[in-house]
């Protein structure tokens, strides 16, 4: 069997294996690139090279870029905006919500935004009454035309930047794709906001994202924490010592700072010494509003801990301070413990602010804890998700998540947006090549500590890195033994007598057919090589041609499974796999009109 046989059985496995679907996408393109390697098409150095090009290792920077400006609640800030600004009004709504969602892909790409703003999106649509399904879809959609507003908005862009330079043309410009990308966005919206309400579904799911915009006030109730609990020691002179704790109460009320006193720790230790006499160095419990604590702190000599989690603020959540529920596990080690509000947890950075038993508040006070008790704890952000990886409890909610959604604006956003816009600025001048940018980038975001290098390996999605790798190898294959040159040949012989327009919608036609089947990443990098074999056949620039490839590879609007974004809204929206087609028709009919007439008038043949 021929080369040329070989990568032709190679790219019809693949995409049998990708519509079939049973198989990790990730190891159906890696076994390709083996098996391309095993039949002596390509050296092993070619099968691996994906695995070390600059395009790959770019990609892989954006999420990690993109992980910044979430974890930092910058994304928080801009769904924060969204409820603000939208409204009740439909028509503001749509626009809204798509914009949004577009110059955020922009930045990042179009699964980080969707994923970002998905929450969001559901809670401002019931809060005004109407279906998520009815917002969902565009989200997803206006995502895809976004991703053509600049190069990091997809990796396709990526990809094509980098093949119009290996062909020896030139690579696209940072902002070059927002030629297309501004008339796609505005065609998506008006096409939305003209026929979304006919042709979208009006359902609700069943279960919806959680929404933790008002999770201080369900906690607050739930452990009828009107005030928090401090913890201040008792300093040298205070007229507090030599009192007994029956005395203390007495003062503490006389004081009017409305505090109660929850108890009193020796030496800030161990259990509450009720019968002590308070001494030097002991440590008052109290609950109360932090204003009259700072203020019996004043007059009677008592001391706050510096940095002891929640002494800064009445609210339970802040940019550096959060709580979170854990339950006390089955054969739980702590079982049999005694807690009580106001209690520092052994690693010194977590403070117990309320308990509850089979639903019920507990009083303040000792507690033995049993199995199924629930506590409510509160640290720093990075102490709640340091410490509640312990085995003995259980999570409710994990700290991160809330976070993301309650913390707009949090510690290390002006930080990642100072980095995002050095990149943009790197990549917009081109001063220094796109892979180099985004390492730097990466970089800086792990030396400002605006993320850990946990977080930054966390936030690649390993499936869109493993795939891009796995399938370069195919692309170069198709390349070196002719196979590419065969299709296009046979593309040119069938329709180049009609000029290169009809090449182009012929191109165009085949990329955006196999994007509503398998992902539009292997779509793109199977026909990018394919187009530049036409491209040089014929004579024409290939510019336009991996431009309006681009175009079409990210008109993937027919099935859910087309793109990662697509499905992750379907749960929510309550999608059916026959509901996508009917929005997405008539707007793979815009795309493939711009990539086939807007696309050779701004870069002409």
């Amino acid at each position: 069997m021929s080369d040329v046989a070989i990568s032709f059985a190679v790219l019809a496995a693949l995409v049998v294996l990708f519509v079939w679907n049973r198989l990790p996408v990730e190891l159906v393109a890696v076994g390709a690139a083996l098996v391309l390697w095993a039949t002596g098409v390509l050296r092993l150095d070619q099968a691996l090279a994906g695995f070390g090009d600059s395009s790959v290792i770019f990609i892989a920077t954006l999420f990690v870029v993109s992980e910044g400006l979430d974890a930092t609640g910058v994304t928080a800030w801009v769904g924060q905006q969204l409820v603000a600004r939208s409204g009740a009004s439909r028509l503001r709504l749509l626009v809204l919500t798509m914009l949004m969602v577009a110059l955020l892909t922009a930045l990042i790409n179009p699964n980080g935004s969707v994923a970002a703003l998905l929450p969001v999106v559901v809670v401002v649509a019931i809060r005004v009454g109407r279906s998520p399904s009815q917002l969902l879809m565009p989200l997803a959609f206006a995502a895809h035309a976004g991703s053509l507003l600049a190069l990091t908005g997809t990796p396709v862009s990526v990809v094509v930047s980098e093949a119009a330079a290996e062909a020896g043309a030139r690579p696209f410009g940072f902002f070059e794709f927002a030629l297309v990308g501004v008339p796609l966005l505005a065609g998506t919206i008006a096409i939305v906001v003209l026929f979304g309400e006919r042709l979208l579904p009006h359902r609700t799911a069943s279960q919806i994202p959680p929404d933790f915009s008002e999770h201080f006030k369900v906690l607050a109730g739930d452990y009828r924490l009107q005030e928090l609990t401090h913890r201040l020691r008792v300093g040298d002179g205070s007229p507090f010592i030599g009192k007994t704790q029956a005395e203390l109460t007495g003062a503490v009320a006389a004081a009017g700072s409305q505090l109660v006193l929850v108890g009193v720790q020796v030496r800030g230790e161990g259990n509450l010494a009720r019968q002590a006499v308070v001494a030097a160095g002991d440590v008052l419990l109290a609950r109360g509003a932090s204003a009259g604590v700072q203020r019996l702190a004043a007059a009677d000599a008592l001391e706050l801990p510096a940095g002891q989690p929640g002494d800064d603020a009445d609210d339970l959540y802040s940019r550096l301070t959060g709580v979170a529920e854990v339950v006390i596990r089955p054969r739980s080690g702590l079982i049999g413990t005694t807690v009580f509000p106001g209690m520092v947890t052994e690693s010194g950075e977590l403070m117990i602010q309320a308990t509850q038993r089979g639903g019920e508040v507990l009083d303040p006070g000792e507690t033995t804890l049993a199995a199924g008790d629930t506590l409510l704890v509160r640290g720093t952000w990075a102490a709640l998700a340091e410490h509640l990886e312990d085995p003995d409890v259980l999570v409710v909610d994990a700290p991160e998540r809330v976070r993301r959604q309650v913390v707009p604006m949090g510690p290390g956003s002006k930080q990642a947006i100072g980095v995002l816009a050095a990149m943009v600025f790197l990549l917009a001048t081109g001063a220094v090549p796109a892979v180099v940018a985004g390492l730097l980038a990466v970089g800086a975001l792990v030396l400002l500590r605006v993320v850990t290098l946990k977080q930054a390996y966390g936030a690649i999605s390993w499936t869109t890195v493993i795939l891009v790798a796995g399938m370069i190898p195919l692309s170069t294959a198709m390349q070196e033994t002719g196979a590419a040159a065969l299709v296009a040949d046979g593309l040119v012989k069938a329709v180049g007598g009609a000029g290169p327009y009809a090449l182009v919608l012929g191109l165009v036609l085949i990329t955006a057919v196999f994007g509503q089947l398998i992902s539009n990443m292997a779509t793109a990098l199977i026909v990018i090589p394919i187009a530049i074999s036409v491209a040089q056949e014929t004579g024409i620039s290939v510019l336009p041609v991996l431009m309006a490839v681009n175009v079409a590879a990210a008109a993937s609007f027919l099935t859910p499974v087309a793109t990662p974004a697509n499905l992750m809204v379907m749960g929510p929206g309550a999608y059916r796999f026959g509901d996508y087609w009917k929005l997405g028709l008539p707007l793979l009919l815009l795309f493939v009109v711009v990539a086939t007439v807007l696309v050779p008038l701004i870069w002409p043949f």
